[in-house]
């Protein structure tokens, strides 16, 4: 079998890749960034740079394809996704495109990685926790820009499999983390700016740290392994075919509990340092007051859902951005010792 992954030097993409691999698939992994900037390099695959929000390169990267998987997103973190919605909003050029040229070339299977971001924000504005269940989408009210594109890519998904006949498959992915993606730069998002803060006040010597919003704010986070094994089991159950399913751990953590748990991470790793003061920032971007998903649907046709908790989670991703904070701030030292 080979497979297409899009947005293979990205975080979610670069795992992907791997697990196909040792699945025994031949990838074709395709980005548009240059590849000293992928996150993950698989020299097994077919590494290539693509800008498929180009027609023609979308037609062509399709020929030979047994299954597609389409992570690539113009996308980030909430700051990110609340300045740059324009950006987010024409990723749809891409799936509009990987997905007609898939139709007629005659993919076998359509992977579309969405978002809670779909969600309407009038479920998600008060503290109280709301499991969000797949039908609660409409009526609509999706986060503006990146929630509409992955609401828009859903419904091309769902049309394309009852009028052209492509088996796709669509997961709403909730707050996927884990090493090995964004950890600076303004892309990445809570779990990791909280570890990279953390990490670098260590490294560094800082007693403070800024959080964005008040520290209320409720989420669940789930673990880039689960995220990757879920892909696989959603595209093997033919029962989802164009049904949009939540991919999502059900573990509710406040911004401070994420807090608490990377400290923790920190402590257990490190040894144990004064606990950092929080500045919250409440005019920064911080997203809707609490999201959580509903598992019923993934329960019912899978047997299976996340298990990952946030610790063990958190503490392979701590390793490695701890590791990356440390290296850049070394790195940073050094161009200061020589410009001196």
């Amino acid at each position: 079998m080979i497979a297409l992954v899009t947005g293979a030097g990205g975080f979610i993409g670069g795992h992907l890749v791997g697990r196909l691999l040792g699945e025994g698939y031949s990838v074709l992994a395709v980005d548009r960034k240059e590849r000293a900037r992928w996150y993950q390099l698989h020299e097994r695959a077919a590494n290539l740079v693509l800008d498929l929000r180009d027609e023609k390169v979308s037609q062509s990267a399709i020929r030979g394809i047994d299954e597609v998987y389409h992570l690539a997103a113009d996308m980030g973190g909430i700051g990110f996704i609340e300045r740059n919605r324009v950006s987010c909003m024409r990723s749809v050029l891409m799936t509009l495109h990987l997905l007609e040229s898939s139709a007629v070339a005659g993919v076998k299977k359509f992977f579309f990685s969405s978002s809670a971001c779909v969600y309407p924000s009038s479920l998600q504005s008060t503290s109280e926790t709301i499991h969000l269940a797949e039908s609660d989408v409409y009526p609509a009210q999706a986060e503006r820009g990146y929630g509409w594109e992955k609401l828009y890519g859903e419904m091309l998904c769902e049309e394309y499999a009852a009028e052209r006949g492509l088996a796709t498959f669509v997961a709403r992915f909730h707050n996927i983390f884990g090493p090995h993606g964004t950890w600076r730069g303004g892309r990445e998002k809570a779990p990791a700016a909280i570890a990279r803060k953390v990490a670098t006040a260590r490294v560094v010597g800082l007693s403070e740290i800024d959080v964005w919003g008040d520290g209320r704010q409720r989420r669940t986070y789930t673990y880039i392994a689960d995220c990757i094994e879920g892909i696989r089991r959603i595209v093997s159950e033919e029962s989802l075919v164009a049904t949009p399913i939540n991919l999502g751990s059900t573990e509710v953590l406040t911004v401070d509990e994420l807090i608490d748990a990377v400290e923790a991470v920190d402590a257990d790793l490190f040894g144990a340092l004064p606990s950092l003061l929080r500045r919250y920032d409440e005019t920064a971007p911080k997203g809707v007051a609490s999201r959580a998903p509903d598992n019923t649907l993934i329960r019912e046709r899978l047997g299976w859902e996340p298990s990952t908790t946030f610790r063990d989670g958190m503490e392979e991703t701590y390793r490695w951005i701890y590791g990356e904070a440390k290296r850049a701030t070394e790195e940073r030292r050094e161009f200061l010792e020589d410009e001196e």
